[in-house]
């Protein structure tokens, strides 16, 4: 028995035995962001973000992610979604991380918020129109070009579009038609995905348009939108030669209520049977096609209450298949 398996029995050898076999069929298993305290004892061992005997948030935040990628091969790096990645960011995050391990990056807000929202954030410009929504020079120059020193451990952006008003867009074939220019536009050579959270988006357009370019609708677990189990029945959601879930809320949960629910993210607190059962689906489902295939699973804690133990409660599911 591990160090960890004997604190509160938490499995993180099965954790690593699962991760490890489908990362080797093409199939990426993470978490959304990593540097949780509560996964200390689990994920992490307290005793290495000590200093003089007192536990040290500061070196913790800062190495912590070393000790992730020993464990998962991919993590969505939730941060770049408030500000644009430097060059030096993000070497700092590779210089972490072993060779094979991919990151997946949420692109900046400032290229996908349309309005800014009225929230200390965005100060002054709260309720104002972002002049820089969907352009592809500033995505190309604010976010692309900083990430191209560790291009080969970007496994895929993901371009996440919060719900929109009837204000921003009456109809959705207008949000296609801005968006369809918009990755007309972008270079080749990255994988790109996209992500609404409008349910009425999900429409046989937006599909065929993500089709045109190769680029993933992701398959999203959250608040407002269809349940995974319903994303994943769509045959025309498959729109690329890869996928994306990003397990992040249940239905009827905002993020702020689950932050309250779930904090400090150390246990499961409340079980989300669907979600797992159709992620173990999805999972399976991938593993019958033929190589070479890549997919993207990111698991937020947000979902059930601790990110790993949901993660396990798929592997159990897997297995049952």
């Amino acid at each position: 028995m591990s160090l960890f398996e004997a604190k509160g029995g938490f499995d993180l050898r099965g954790l690593r035995a699962g991760v490890k076999e489908l990362a080797e069929e093409g199939i990426y298993l993470g978490t959304s962001s990593w540097k949780y305290p509560g996964w200390l004892g689990q994920l992490y061992d307290r005793d290495r973000y000590e200093t003089r005997g007192k536990f040290s948030e500061a070196r913790f935040n800062k190495e912590c992610l070393e000790e992730y990628a020993s464990v998962f091969p991919t993590v969505s790096v939730d941060a770049a979604y408030y500000n644009f990645p430097t060059e030096k960011y993000a070497q700092g995050l590779a210089a972490l991380v072993p060779p094979g391990f991919e990151f997946g990056f949420k692109v900046t807000d400032d290229i996908t918020v349309k309005r800014f929202p009225k929230i200390p954030r965005f100060g002054e410009k709260g309720g104002q129109l972002n002049p820089f929504f969907l352009s592809p020079e500033v995505f190309v120059r604010d976010f692309l070009n900083p990430l191209e020193c560790i291009k080969e451990k970007v496994g895929v952006l993901v371009f996440e579009f919060s719900n929109f008003k009837v204000e921003d867009f009456a109809r959705g074939r207008d949000f296609v038609e801005q968006l369809d220019h918009f990755l007309g536009s972008l270079p080749v050579g990255w994988r790109y995905a996209v992500e609404v959270r409008n349910r009425s988006f999900l429409h046989p357009d937006y599909f065929a348009m993500l089709r045109q370019y190769g680029i993933a609708h992701v398959f999203t677990s959250w608040t407002k939108m269809p349940t995974l189990t319903d994303q994943w029945a769509m045959a025309e959601a498959m729109t690329a030669d890869f996928w994306v879930a990003r397990l992040l809320l249940q239905p009827g949960i905002s993020f702020e209520q689950a932050g309250q629910i779930f904090e400090p993210f150390d246990e499961l607190r409340n079980p989300y049977p669907e979600a797992i059962e159709t992620a173990a689906k999805m999972l399976q489902s991938m593993r019958q096609r033929p190589s070479p295939k890549r997919c993207f699973l990111y698991m937020a804690n947000r979902l059930e209450g601790n990110s790993l133990m949901s993660l396990l409660r798929v592997f159990s599911k897997l297995k049952e298949n």
